[in-house]
């Protein structure tokens, strides 16, 4: 392992788990986000991975986002291209073909909440994390896709509200937001992680389909609603055209469990 590694990778079992590590924030640099996105590469075309978990090394911090000391000394053009690699890399973890749920193990602000929006689903690990996007605070705003991401899934009201306030709240008001599926208390988080996200890895769950039911909601609520409705008519046929979909038919037809194979 690359004494520079600022994320670490490991596959199993049919689930990629992507680690940020720079302590003491898991703060995110330019270093960081390449090596990002090799990892999203590297499990998009995995054909043996069908499931991506992001999460941050440590129990205090998933990513308290941008490395403030990086951009302070940073000449405009260099900033305005760090966002703009940022925003690829989170957009390529955003339109892969795979399901990607965010473990966070601690404290999401900034930039850090901006990296878990780009994921599909957000699980997260009881206790006394903060959540926020405070770059108001700092006389920017969020500029990694957080004023498109966080409108699109609160509502326009809502999202202006918190991030014009530019305060932190609790994991009970991340939960009622919306912005987080579940929360697990017991003593291993990554465990229960793990085994959350075996659920949608063959062969108990067709994969595939859950790909592109993902791709299906993510680009279908981009474009108008009938267009919308033509992607999912296109991405059925595909499926349509799959092994898994010729498993699961006949199995329900046969009364028995399904062997997916994400094919």
């Amino acid at each position: 392992m690359s004494e520079n590694a600022r994320v670490h990778y490991t596959a199993e079992g049919g689930i990629a788990r992507i680690e940020l590590d720079d302590p003491p924030a898991n703060t995110y640099s330019y270093e960081m986000m390449r090596q990002l996105d090799d990892a999203v590469l590297r499990a998009r075309f995995d054909t043996d991975v069908h499931v991506i978990v992001l999460t941050g090394r440590g129990d205090k911090f998933f990513c308290a986002g941008a490395d403030i000391n990086m951009l302070r000394g940073a000449d405009p053009t260099f900033k305005y291209y760090f966002c703009l690699h940022a925003n690829e890399t989170l957009s390529r973890l955003e339109q892969t073909p795979k399901l990607v749920v965010a473990a966070l193990n601690g404290h999401t602000v900034g930039g850090g909440l901006e990296v878990a929006l780009a994921a599909d689903l957000r699980v997260a690990r009881a206790g006394r994390a903060k959540f926020g996007v405070p770059e108001v605070q700092l006389g920017v705003l969020p500029g990694t896709g957080g004023t498109q991401r966080l409108a699109r899934m609160l509502g326009k009201a809502c999202a202006i509200e918190l991030m014009a306030q530019g305060g932190t709240f609790d994991l009970d008001a991340a939960v009622e937001l919306g912005l987080v599926q579940h929360v697990f208390s017991g003593d291993d988080f990554v465990g229960e992680v793990m085994d959350y996200a075996r659920q949608f890895v063959p062969p108990g769950k067709a994969s595939k389909a859950v790909g592109l039911i993902k791709r299906a909601v993510q680009s279908g609520a981009e474009v108008g609603f009938h267009e919308g409705l033509a992607l999912e008519r296109e991405l059925q046929q595909q499926l349509f055209q799959s092994e898994d979909a010729a498993e699961g038919l006949a199995a329900y037809l046969e009364k028995r469990e399904p062997r997916f194979r994400g094919r």
